[in-house]
């Protein structure tokens, strides 16, 4: 009776140890495509998706299997991009604690096999988004190549603007959700594109704060690394003033979300203009950081909800 009750034992291990190797490389997978920025930029792609329907009086059932192609060819385009990206930093990755576990460091997952993905999503991704409109591959395609070659290849390490450079690409999702409906593009979708533009660099600055000795020790010339902190922070407070008047272009959707999305801005500029006081840059910049998250789901989330009346 020993030896069955050994072999089941070895057998159970066998089972948890394939457990734990599948579980592990998922969460390589999923680290490699960058999946928070690409949840992020599909909520924006929704919502520029949903406004074109809004704004063009159309209905979301009847558009269904558009929804379909241009949410899975904007997340593949944009984990293309990030593939390709961890691919070619994966000199300078190594360098910090947040990409340092990367299985482009870790050798997890072969750098053959890395950029087969990449290639791969990239144009799988345009394709779809092309068979919903041209034009939103076309925007597609922009973003992607903003962020594979002016950003990751040209300016990210060379140039304190990296951060604007890069947010070209970040605002692209809006423009294509709404491109797959409306070719023609109404100015709300810019204003969209205009509103993603100006988000990223605050956000993205706060993290160069919070990340600083890191983009040192890797040679990346971010604005606090090179300038230090209180410049950086007087672009902080610049952008998000910049943010303050945009709402107002969405008149159309009622004074609730007017009142919602300046209260939001105004939050974020006090926070922007504490920043001067508060002695701890660290702790602000985390702040700032985690409130322009917010500051983003809760502001898209506002847009869709205060057009569903228009759909029911």
């Amino acid at each position: 009776m020993q030896e069955p009750r050994s072999l089941e034992t070895t057998s159970s291990h066998f089972v948890d140890s394939s457990s734990v190797s599948v579980k592990s490389l998922w969460g390589d997978f999923l680290a490699l495509i960058k999946i928070g920025i690409i949840n992020s930029n599909l909520m924006t792609a929704f919502a520029g998706f949903w406004l074109a329907l809004y704004f063009t009086d159309q209905l979301f059932f009847s558009h269904w299997d558009t929804f379909l192609l241009v949410m899975a060819g904007t997340a593949l385009v944009i984990a293309g991009g990030c593939v390709i990206n961890n691919y070619y930093d994966r000199d300078i990755d190594q360098n910090m604690s947040r990409t340092s576990k990367r299985p482009t460091i870790t050798g997890t997952i072969p750098l053959s096999v890395i950029l087969g993905m990449g290639i791969s999503f990239s144009i799988l991704g345009l394709i779809l988004l092309y068979l919903t409109t041209p034009m939103a591959a076309v925007f597609g395609f922009i973003g992607w190549f903003v962020y594979v070659v002016l950003y990751t290849m040209w300016s990210k390490r060379k140039y304190t603007i990296n951060t604007v450079v890069g947010s070209f690409s970040g605002a692209a999702p809006p423009l294509i959700g709404w491109a797959a409906i409306d070719s023609t593009l109404h100015p709300v979708a810019f204003v969209l594109f205009l509103i993603m533009f100006i988000w990223q660099t605050p956000h993205f600055l706060a993290l160069a704060i919070m990340k600083r000795d890191e983009y040192a020790k890797a040679g990346i010339p971010m604005l606090p690394v090179v300038y230090g902190n209180g410049i950086t922070k007087r672009q902080i407070m610049i952008y998000t003033i910049c943010l303050m008047p945009l709402p107002y272009y969405f008149f159309s959707l009622g004074i609730t979300f007017l009142i919602f999305a300046t209260l939001l801005n105004i939050g974020w500029v006090a926070l922007a203009v504490y920043g001067f006081k508060m002695k701890d840059d660290d702790k602000w910049a985390r702040w700032m950081f985690i409130y322009s998250l917010n500051y983003l789901t809760l502001f898209f989330i506002g847009l869709i909800v205060a057009t569903i009346p228009a759909f029911l």
